[in-house]
């Protein structure tokens, strides 16, 4: 039987950059948590059955340690799977992973289905079929001129280089007039979830990425894509796939495996920039810590995360010590005590100008980045990377 108290566990969320270690934190978490967790992916390409080396999906020991769910969903080759299809998906396994008595460990993944599993979205669009067809015809420089003058709320939001959000969006201010596709970022977050993110040094993650790269190729990469090319097995979405458009463009012709690696490893590097953008909105969110991991090992970073989890969760915010970690100008505090602001807790004896600069990041608009004077521009992050992906 379930503990009384299983269905107020909190979905316990693991950010962080892409060959960060999230993998290996949340099966530590999931092991060690009262009652066991249950990982369960939130990555919009690990949900392709028959994609497993390029997507970086847990390896058949990793599944073995703890369960996981939420992976190989669909064929790489169906109908498209969207954010709205993940989302019913994931609210329905963490409903059945507490009822099971476990705590769901949402592993991210892709930045819209983090975004929308904390903030919720809109129902999605009608399709027109007409409309559809005549939005697939029409080149994305068309398409992003045609939001921005239908759609401009939109527009702000969704990347130039992203075509199917584009059309999307397209088609709902068709039926409904200009509206968002996504709640991004308006109101506050769900309440039943405490999240830990994963940080690293740029130079670290880097050489990270490299070494997962190189072990991909040594683990068959192309030989998996090659399988499923020859069997006419990619779809549009699966086949633009970091790491598989490119071996793609090899077997077809275009380029050497060696190149081919190059472009995995420099177009997953500029993903991590891109990243480091991204995660910074996830730095405010209550109940959420910021641990660094270098040099750690996955039981060491568990052991930090539980008593976030524990303070977080069962624990009184008077008595319970914090660490809190907004950006690298800010000092490690504990002692705080409730604040009436949903995003803040507030340190005692804390100094006005210390904090400064998380109230202010509070107050920004959703898009702005640096701090209050500086550029809103990050010069990590190339305007040509565009959110095909959008691992976390």
């Amino acid at each position: 039987m379930p503990p009384e108290d299983a269905h107020r566990r909190p979905i316990v969320l693991v950010l962080g950059p892409t060959a960060g270690g999230k993998t290996s934190l949340s099966i530590e978490l999931a092991r060690r948590l009262p009652g066991g967790g249950t990982c369960l992916g939130a990555d919009s390409m690990q949900i392709y059955r028959g994609m497993d080396i390029g997507t970086a999906k847990p390896t058949p020991e990793e599944l073995a340690a703890a369960p996981h769910e939420l992976f190989d969903l669909v064929d790489p080759d169906g109908p498209p799977f969207t954010v709205a299809d993940w989302l019913e998906a994931a609210e329905t396994q963490i409903a059945a992973t507490r009822e099971s008595g476990r705590w769901p460990i949402v592993v991210g993944g892709t930045n819209l289905y983090v975004q929308n599993l904390l903030y919720g979205m809109d129902a999605p669009a009608p399709t027109d079929p007409a409309l559809r067809a005549a939005l697939d015809a029409m080149s994305d420089a068309d398409l992003r001129s045609k939001l921005e003058q239908e759609a401009p709320e939109d527009a702000d939001r969704i990347h130039a280089n992203d075509r199917r959000r584009t059309i999307r969006a397209l088609e709902r201010a068709a039926a409904e007039g200009s509206r968002p596709t996504s709640r991004a970022w308006d109101g506050p977050p769900r309440e039943d979830f405490v999240a830990i993110g994963l940080d690293w040094p740029v130079e670290s993650i880097n050489r990270r990425i490299n070494a997962r790269v190189k072990a991909m190729a040594a683990d068959g990469l192309i030989d998996e894509v090659r399988a499923l090319h020859d069997a006419n097995r990619l779809g549009r979405q699966a086949r633009e796939a970091l790491g598989y458009r490119e071996i793609v463009d090899h077997l077809e012709g275009r380029c050497s495996a060696e190149d081919a690696f190059e472009r995995i490893k420099i177009g997953t590097r500029r993903f991590a920039k891109q990243q480091r953008t991204w995660l910074r909105r996830f730095r405010i969110l209550p109940r959420t810590i910021w641990l660094s991991a270098e040099g750690k090992t996955a039981p060491e970073l568990a052991s930090e995360a539980e008593k976030h989890i524990f303070s977080t969760y069962g624990g009184s915010s008077s008595s319970t010590e914090w660490r809190l970690t907004a950006g690298p100008h800010l000092a490690t505090v504990s002692r705080f005590h409730p604040s009436p602001h949903p995003l803040l807790r507030i340190p005692i004896g804390q100094e006005e100008d210390e904090f400064e600069s998380i109230r202010w990041q509070q107050r920004r608009q959703p898009g702005d980045c640096g701090k209050p004077g500086e550029s809103q521009d990050d010069p990590e992050v190339p305007a040509s990377i565009g959110t095909q992906s959008g691992h976390l």
